[in-house]
């Protein structure tokens, strides 16, 4: 059995023009909406995220508690959950599906929560890496509707260093013939295995490999480690990760009718109260932007957190220290909800 639903959202008018057709939106809710639909918590999904994978930011007596709060785990579009080039009937299965932003997902997000579920107010918009500039894109598409969020080791847009490091892994993918511009019979395995083996050096840090912390998870050497990424990316659909990579390459707050390209207006549009954390060590989410976009923000607050565990520091129940620390900030932005 299925542990999600589906939120029908018809035929939907993307920012390109373009239209996705009979859209839909793989979500799960835990705990129950009160009378004033303000108890609200959405955790967006991450890149190789899911609904599930969320659940380690939650729990009975910890900051987000399913007997106070009204989670909504929602999957991103191109996530094999959500509308994705995997489950798409043709002309817009594989490479037909059209390409889809960061506000396209949450004017959908949007439609769930208010039409779908009745909320009327969401308490916090929390996330990791494309599920936190999911977080920025709420606070400034929807500014009255949300009171705080917490978005760590992600961004409000994709930096050109992001984006260059995004190029490296769509190009390993495609340099393998069988991906054949996204016509496959067979899943592009060798693609997907070079597209692995260059994520895993940007997801850690110098300090990380140099100090061969990948044997507290159970890895005996560096090559043992790398196979278990190439073993969880061999799961993935090639087209999904390019699609949701091109999401992630084009996510900007400012990128819309709202903002018309003006990031610090974005910015400063947004009326959410704030903690932003980055990771130290990150290498392609880096503090120091996250420290220009707080310092133009209207309720924020920069905790740059210490690791040699870069940008996975914030992989849901990865390292113990950093949930500890994410919880604490949780329970400050709910406590003193308006």
């Amino acid at each position: 059995m299925q542990d999600y639903r589906m939120f029908a959202l018809g035929n939907v008018r993307l920012q390109s023009g373009a239209v996705l057709n009979n859209g839909q939106l793989a979500y799960r809710t835990y705990g129950t909406l009160n009378s004033k639909a303000d108890n609200v918590v959405l955790l967006p999904t991450f890149y190789t995220g899911t609904h599930t994978r969320n659940e380690a930011l939650f729990g009975a007596g910890r900051a987000i508690d399913p007997e106070r709060h009204f989670i909504v785990s929602v999957n991103l579009f191109g996530n094999g959950y959500s509308s994705s080039p995997s489950n798409s009937d043709r002309p817009q299965a594989g490479p037909g599906f059209p390409t889809i932003t960061l506000f396209d997902n949450v004017v959908c997000q949007q439609r769930l929560l208010t039409d779908g579920l009745g909320v009327r107010k969401i308490a916090l918009v929390l996330g990791w890496s494309l599920a936190g500039m999911q977080a920025y894109q709420w606070a400034a598409q929807y500014p009255d509707l949300v009171e705080a969020i917490l978005p760590y080791c992600g961004a409000g847009r994709c930096s050109a260093l992001n984006y260059a490091f995004l190029d490296g892994l769509k190009s390993a993918l495609q340099a393998d013939a069988a991906w054949d511009k996204g016509d496959y019979t067979e899943p592009p395995e060798k693609g997907l295995r070079a597209f692995a083996r260059v994520y895993v050096a940007w997801a850690y840090s110098n300090r990380f490999f140099s100090q061969g912390l990948y044997r507290t998870l159970g890895f005996a050497t560096l090559e043992e480690f790398v196979r278990a990424w190439e073993r969880d990316h061999l799961g993935w659909d090639a087209n999904n990760l390019l699609s949701k990579l091109w999401t992630w390459q084009h996510g900007d707050i400012s990128d819309n009718a709202i903002y018309r390209g003006d990031f610090k207006r974005a910015l400063q549009s947004i009326q959410a109260r704030a903690i932003v954390m980055p990771c130290d060590s990150d290498l392609y989410f880096v503090s120091e932007e996250n420290a220009e976009e707080v310092a133009v923000m209207q309720h924020a607050e920069l905790r740059v957190f210490d690791s040699p565990w870069g940008h996975c520091v914030g992989s849901p129940g990865r390292v113990h220290e950093f949930q500890q620390a994410l919880d604490e900030a949780v329970a400050e932005l709910l406590r003193d909800s308006r």
